[in-house]
């Protein structure tokens, strides 16, 4: 994925910084945590670490203890999930749907196909040529949130990533601002939520291709208030298959890489999840991706793979505010 980074903190008048950061490596990215109650930091980034956790037992795909991996092994039979499990299902399907398909959560063979098999720290950057492998469609998993039964079919892997993350950042800094009492901004990659009383002049952030290296020559600086940002493309976790570039966005039509165009796609809306929805979306809808989102009033900056920057939607130069959703 790629980013959007804090990079700036507030200060007081006395010139006493108001803003603790926290920065450690989770769900196999780095999570960033910045709050404006810097005595509240330790507990709030013992909320965040709790939560990543629990998230990775939900639905990592790269665990085989994982509660979403275990549906594999009872695939045609009802299985009632935890209810963290069925929040991420219930989003999860509501992107495919939104999307008509282009997010789709079944492309966790294609994943695999395409030889992202195991965590990306352990993969192997060279390998013999692949066969893409289309995803079966969302619309054959069988869900019911009332009862938080679903029903995988028999063949099916399910990938939530593209929006389990996202829906982490929202949940986790909306839970550490009504805990602790402070404006809270939580970061995990390329997925940033914002919650509570922002600092004086909004969260400052760095829209780049690269959340481990931010390069505020290279990138695009705007401030947000509230909601969420994400930013989707092709520029990091790249690796090689027959001489071909891989990337980790997949074409669920196709089960290949999505070949858009764009090397980067960020978008703010009312939420991280619907704001990743988007840029996800983007990164395999190609050029009617500019289209798509103008229609949604969805602000984005888009970047294509030879560095051309496309801006939609009242792109802001400094204040993101009072965005909506999908």
């Amino acid at each position: 994925m790629t980013i959007a980074t804090p990079h700036t903190q507030a200060t007081s008048a006395t010139g006493v910084a108001e803003v603790a950061e926290v920065r450690f490596s989770a769900i196999g990215t780095t999570a960033v945590l910045l709050v404006t109650a810097p005595a509240a930091a330790a507990a709030a980034a013992a909320m965040l670490r709790a939560d990543l956790a629990e998230l990775d037992r939900a639905c990592s795909r790269f665990r085989a203890d994982s509660e979403i991996r275990g549906l594999q092994h009872t695939a045609g039979s009802p299985v009632r999930v935890s209810p963290l499990l069925a929040d991420i299902l219930d989003t999860a399907l509501r992107a495919a749907q939104l999307t008509d398909g282009v997010v789709d959560p079944t492309v966790g063979a294609a994943m695999v196909s395409l030889g992202y098999d195991r965590d990306f720290a352990a993969l192997e950057m060279q390998g013999p040529a692949v066969v893409a492998v289309p995803a079966p469609g969302w619309w054959r998993i069988g869900w019911d949130p009332r009862s938080r039964e679903i029903v995988l079919p028999r063949g099916i892997a399910l990938d939530v990533g593209a929006t389990a993350k996202a829906l982490a950042a929202d949940r986790a800094a909306a839970r550490i601002a009504g805990a602790l009492g402070c404006g809270v901004l939580v970061s995990l990659g390329g997925d940033l939520a914002v919650a509570g009383l922002p600092p004086q002049r909004g969260w400052r952030v760095l829209v780049g291709d690269d959340h481990t290296r931010p390069d505020p020559d290279g990138g695009h600086s705007v401030s947000i208030v509230s909601g969420g940002l994400a930013t989707s493309g092709t520029a990091r976790r790249q690796w090689s298959r027959g001489g071909v570039r891989m990337h980790h966005i997949v074409d669920p039509r196709t089960g290949a890489c999505a070949a858009g165009g764009w090397r980067t796609v960020s978008v703010a809306a009312a939420s991280c999840v619907d704001a990743n929805i988007a840029s996800t979306a983007s990164v395999v809808l190609g050029a009617t991706a500019t289209g798509w989102l103008t229609e949604r009033g969805l602000p984005a900056l888009l970047v294509t793979n030879d560095g051309e920057v496309h801006t939609v939607a009242g792109w802001p130069t400094t204040e993101l505010a009072e965005i909506g959703g999908i």
